[in-house]
């Protein structure tokens, strides 16, 4: 079996730094880099991008609301056609920076509130994925698993890969727990852990309400503005190799 590990990087702006980037780098397969919107500056992009392709990492754009305050956590409410243009830009402004780093973006994430949104809002899925479409280098999508922006990528013909995440929990319905409940995010690296052997053994995710879920998963995500982020990155890619399962990119899976 293989798997691929990402994380969200370059989160951090000017001085003001978020997470261990260096340390999650050495770890991941694919790092998801922040470009403008909730984080990161031209300076941020570069150095992130500069980083990932040093370590052979694949690299994808990770856009968000512009709400900088409220590290694009928060809908900002848009017309789907803004939130093309949003996205849009965002990537396009990461593409040119990474031209310079001579690094290459290979595929979009959307960040936070924006990625939630499009799970359940066909048209917000829809204008992420026309704008994805749009950009040049052929971008594939990574997508939550079980979300109507996986399906509008499909229906668009527009490559798109399913994620589940390591850190935090999930509802009944396959969505992510509101960070806004108690026990959304999970800190326990070797549950974390524990819990991902198990899904990959049967594609069921164990939820709040007691239930599982099916999902299915190209890629694993830790998210690295997380407490203790870098050891459960860590702790999760042991536990894994050590079961036989090999971490690899998923645009090479």
């Amino acid at each position: 079996m293989k798997i691929d590990l990402n994380s969200d990087i370059g989160e951090g702006f000017g001085p003001w730094r978020m997470g261990d980037d260096a340390a999650i780098l050495a770890v991941v397969t694919s790092a998801n880099i922040a470009c403008g919107g909730h984080a990161s500056d031209p300076e941020t992009m570069f150095l992130t991008l500069k980083g990932a392709a040093e370590r052979g990492v694949a690299i994808g754009a990770h856009p968000g609301y512009a709400d900088r305050e409220g590290f694009g956590r928060r809908v900002i409410p848009m017309k789907p056609s803004e939130i093309g243009r949003m996205v849009a830009a965002q990537v396009g402004s990461l593409q040119g920076v990474a031209a310079l780093a001579g690094a290459d973006v290979r595929y979009v994430k959307p960040h936070g509130a924006l990625g939630n949104l499009a799970a359940d809002d066909r048209a917000v899925a829809d204008a992420i994925v026309a704008a994805t479409a749009a950009l040049p280098g052929h971008l594939a999508i990574l997508a939550i698993s079980g979300t109507e922006l996986e399906l509008s990528a499909r229906a668009a013909g527009v490559e798109v890969f399913s994620e589940i995440f390591a850190d935090r929990a999930y509802l009944a319905n396959g969505r992510l727990v509101p960070r806004s409940r108690e026990g959304s995010v999970l800190h326990d690296a070797a549950a974390a852990a524990d819990r991902l052997l198990r899904f990959l053994d049967d594609g069921k995710m164990p939820t709040i309400e007691g239930q599982t879920v099916h999902l299915a998963a190209h890629s694993i995500c830790v998210h690295g503005d997380s407490s203790g982020a870098v050891e459960m990155a860590k702790e999760i890619r042991s536990r894994l190799t050590m079961a036989g399962i090999s971490i690899t990119p998923f645009l090479t899976i």
